[in-house]
């Protein structure tokens, strides 16, 4: 018998009719999916998911590493998005520019020199990119001493990681400064520029000449004529005894009105530097640098000297010798007579 409880309702036709409170119910269960393949599906979920992430947002294999990129002022991030997409280092500007929205809110992209030391992903360049990370660092450049202005040029032009140097500019600048841009070990920024480094190496020359300052005043003769000649020694010798022997020689020349006959001015005259270089008719050529047919010092310093040859030439070593050469082994060899310093030449050099 069906315990189920009835309740009535009243219809004219039929006074008392028993409907059921509860109905059938549908006993039937749904399917269940197994276990596996729930879980492969999660598991093709997540690695669709790590591929979307890699897609877009890990660094492109190209990554320009090692480089120095510039924002200029006023860039627009589309613009900076599309640049950083070709020179590989991002894949997605779209994914770029939400990052560096969500980074920066208000703010934009704030111009300047950044160094990509190492490949990194969108996100951290967005950042970067957002907050000033600039990340720049100080690259370490010796300049050896007796280099010129055009030679430290070249040595600037070499290390390519100064993107903002121009050697062109730098030798115009430069070049008044002969003598005195000091040869030192160097930090620079990679985006420094040639008023920079001239500044930098002016300023450096100031505090390391004043080492010398009492002994140069000691010796009697002008700044310029002391760096002048130190620049001349610098190139003409190498140890210490053979640079104070020969800054007696080219000083006794130079008191007695005599051409230094130095052949390492001809850098700025022919461009040569070695003396096997030169022919006889080099000696010859009309330059205010030939000191074969001028007397006295160059118009200005040949190359930039470092302490020591200066100190050399304010210390020189009187000799009865006029006359000396270098032979293919660095020795010097002196003579007292231009007959001598001839037979000096016909024994060592040929």
């Amino acid at each position: 018998m069906d315990d189920t409880p009835l309740r009535y309702i009243s219809e004219p036709d039929h006074p008392f009719i028993p409907i059921p409170t509860k109905f059938p119910q549908n006993n039937s269960e749904s399917p269940k999916v197994p276990r596996k393949f729930l879980l492969l599906g999660g598991t093709i979920f997540l690695l669709l998911g790590f591929l979307v992430i890699h897609l877009h947002i890990s660094a492109p294999a190209e990554f320009p590493t090692d480089t120095i990129v510039i924002v200029e002022k006023g860039q627009t991030l589309g613009g900076w998005a599309r640049t950083l997409k070709d020179i590989k280092a991002i894949k997605s500007p779209f994914v770029f520019k939400i990052f560096t929205v969500l980074f920066a809110g208000g703010r934009g992209l704030t111009a300047g020199d950044y160094y990509l030391e190492r490949s990194q992903n969108v996100i951290t360049l967005a950042w970067r990119f957002s907050h000033s990370r600039y990340d720049l660092k100080n690259i370490r450049i010796t300049i050896p001493e007796g280099f010129n202005s055009a030679e430290i040029a070249e040595l600037f032009g070499k290390e390519k990681k100064f993107t903002h140097f121009d050697s062109k500019k730098f030798i115009a600048l430069a070049t008044p400064y002969e003598g005195y841009l000091f040869p030192d070990t160097y930090l620079f920024l990679p985006n420094i520029t040639a008023d920079d480094v001239i500044n930098t190496m002016l300023s450096n020359y100031q505090k390391r000449i004043e080492t010398l300052t009492s002994e140069i005043k000691l010796f009697g003769r002008p700044i310029r004529d002391v760096i002048n000649m130190a620049s001349i020694i610098e190139e003409e010798a190498r140890t210490a005894e053979t640079r104070e022997i020969i800054a007696g020689i080219l000083w006794k020349r130079f008191d007695q009105s005599m051409p230094l006959s130095v052949d390492s001015a001809f850098v700025l005259v022919n461009g040569k530097k070695k003396s096997s270089d030169l022919t006889l008719e080099d000696l010859k050529i009309d330059s205010p640098y030939n000191t074969y047919v001028n007397r006295g010092l160059p118009p200005t310093p040949i190359s930039n000297p470092g302490l020591d040859a200066v100190r050399a030439t304010i210390h020189p070593i009187a000799t009865k010798y006029y006359f000396y050469l270098s032979d293919n082994q660095g020795d010097m060899h002196y003579a007292v007579t231009h007959d001598g310093h001839m037979a000096n030449k016909e024994k060592y050099l040929r």
